[in-house]
């Protein structure tokens, strides 16, 4: 295939020798399959700002770090520099965040560099060989359900722990492996605390992973994952092999049931938006 504008300095510089095919593309980058010194792996390209269709970015860049004083202040000023520094920091949130995680033991893709704005990485294969499917596309058992959830539970809690919160997590930013469901796409990634939102978006992605899995065990409709992490969290009690319950007492004189289920519903709705938009966009990219 033709080589992408995004990948000819790669290829010009030896870090791959080849770009095999598109996997996919969304709002924030354009996946590609490439070969790199003999092995299979798939590169990123991050979409610049004008070309990015993602809302509320400033709600997702609140408790963010900008590297220098100077830089901090021209993003205040919203100066022409400051929107490159911002744009560059919001390139390295998701490779910061790969081998933060990927070190924590979090079930992430391997990074193996960034390059000219591009993140090359383990390419998340099926037991086939194939590229790995999003969990949202495929057909479970109710054991395998319960299975997935568990894991990707624990996944959500070793984020946590390392302060980091998904920010955008659903059945279709997780692919399953031979082994189980591996976590992607970070670029949103929220900082647990620094971010005034970050309890509304915890429970928002683990939210979105009971509901889809709920489907094929119902029992999780009724569990509380999220507010007994983040409970156990702000107490300074959760570390990454916490055992959870799923069970929850919410003090009821303060907390509306009734819109903690409609938060469900929406989370729901949600990411079935988000789904047709990432259908629509691979279909005009077709």
């Amino acid at each position: 295939m033709k080589t992408p504008q995004g990948l000819q300095a790669l290829i010009d510089d030896g870090v791959i020798d080849e770009v095999l095919r598109p996997l996919k593309s969304g709002k924030e980058a354009a996946v590609y399959v490439v070969r790199s010194g003999g092995e299979v792996r798939c590169a990123k390209v991050y979409k610049d700002m004008a070309q990015r269709s993602f809302q509320q970015r400033v709600q997702y860049q609140e408790g963010r770090k900008v590297r220098g004083s100077r830089e901090a202040r021209a993003v205040g000023k919203a100066s022409k520099y400051g929107r490159r520094q911002q744009e560059a920091a919001w390139k390295n949130t998701e490779v910061d965040a790969l081998y933060q995680l990927r070190a924590a033991g979090v079930r992430v893709p391997e990074p193996f560099g960034y390059f000219h704005g591009v993140l090359v990485m383990e390419l998340v294969t099926d037991a086939e060989g194939f590229s790995a499917p999003r969990l949202g596309e495929v057909e479970l058992t109710p054991p395998q359900a319960l299975e997935f959830h568990s894991v990707l539970m624990r996944q959500v809690v070793r984020m946590l722990c390392c302060g980091l919160i998904h920010g955008d997590l659903s059945a279709y930013n997780v692919l399953v492996g031979p082994d189980g469901p591996i976590v992607i796409d970070f670029p949103q990634v929220v900082s647990a605390g620094g971010n005034n939102a970050a309890r509304a978006m915890l429970l928002r992605d683990v939210n979105n992973l009971t509901a889809s899995l709920g489907r094929w065990a119902p029992e999780l409709l009724d569990t509380w994952y999220g507010e007994e992490m983040w409970a156990l969290f702000q107490a300074g009690a959760l570390q990454p092999e916490t055992e959870l319950t799923g069970e929850f007492e919410p003090d009821e004189s303060t907390v509306d049931l009734d819109s903690v289920r409609h938060a469900i519903n929406d989370a729901r709705e949600e990411a079935l938006i988000r789904q047709q938009g990432r259908e629509a966009a691979e279909e005009a990219e077709a």
